[in-house]
């Protein structure tokens, strides 16, 4: 199943098989929590990030996980072989043992693990920036579930039908309160005064580990930094907008419903410090 031309992989509790249960809680529920893992030069980038996101989100469901490093091995293993790639992890509770949204306690956590050719993308996109819209469709707030990768992206899925056209990239969302959160598979910051600002999740949303990197970068860089509660007036004001996730890195918003952008001397010191920030953490 380690195939060299970087073809899909996938494994189920670590064996070289393509079913799961029809009883799991994942596909019932969406009772369970996922990573996608950028793997570059035969390496994982930002695993321990990633393990402890994933050890972290079934500590808080009460998800039963094998050992990390178990998986850490998997994921090492899978990589190795292609020189790009991008392996998902999803962690499900196990198949159901009744009926019902109650717990047995006699389940048994279910791993799927994907690995993905990983074309190279448009660098335009990181050097001039990407198109973004606002989206209609709101995210639920609900604190029990601010900052985990849940399985259940139905919200993300709404909006992301929302637009056909390939030119647009991302749509960003707010909450049913009308603060920003995020864009639909990324992190959003803003940048007023050389000052940095990404939405707080404390009440919905995604603690992305690229959002986490970024962060880092920026006290590295002596860049301010305050994670807040920001609404649509703010992104109006906003001198400079990027997106971040684990696979685009830094992307400039170059155009926001319409209203030109230009990637900042922020964003550009931020890309230049995530770029040395990652070619030291593979492995």
């Amino acid at each position: 199943m380690q195939t060299p031309d970087g073809s899909t992989v996938i494994r189920v509790n670590g064996r070289a098989i393509t079913q799961v249960s029809a009883l799991d809680r994942g596909l019932h529920y969406g009772d369970g929590l996922f990573e996608t893992i950028a793997c570059t030069g035969g390496q994982a980038r930002l695993l321990p990030l990633h393990l402890e996101r994933l050890s972290e989100g079934c500590r808080r469901l009460g998800i039963a996980l094998a050992d990390t490093r178990d998986i850490g091995r998997e994921i090492a293993e899978l990589a190795s072989p292609v020189p790009r790639a991008v392996i998902k992890v999803l962690v499900t509770r196990g198949a159901a043992a009744a009926r019902g949204y109650a717990l047995t306690g006699t389940g048994t956590a279910t791993r799927v693990t994907l690995r993905y050719p990983w074309p190279l993308e448009n660098p335009q996109l990181a050097t001039h920036g990407v198109r973004v819209r606002t989206a209609t469709t709101c995210l639920g707030e609900n604190p029990a579930l601010a900052g985990l990768k849940h399985c259940n992206r139905l919200e993300q899925v709404l909006a992301r039908r929302e637009w056909t056209d390939p030119s647009i990239s991302e749509a960003l969302m707010y909450s049913s309160a009308g603060a920003l959160v995020s864009g639909t598979m990324t992190n959003v910051f803003l940048v007023r005064n050389l000052r940095l600002q990404t939405p707080r999740l404390d009440r919905c949303g995604v603690a992305g580990v690229m959002r986490r990197t970024v962060l880092h970068a920026a006290g590295t860089a002596g860049i301010g930094v305050e994670e807040c509660s920001l609404q649509a007036a703010d992104v109006a004001h906003a001198e400079e907008l990027f997106l971040t996730n684990a696979l685009i890195g830094i992307h400039p918003v170059r155009e926001l419903d319409d209203r030109p952008f230009v990637p900042g001397p922020v964003t550009r010191r931020l890309q230049d410090e995530l770029a040395l920030l990652l070619a030291g953490s593979s492995g």
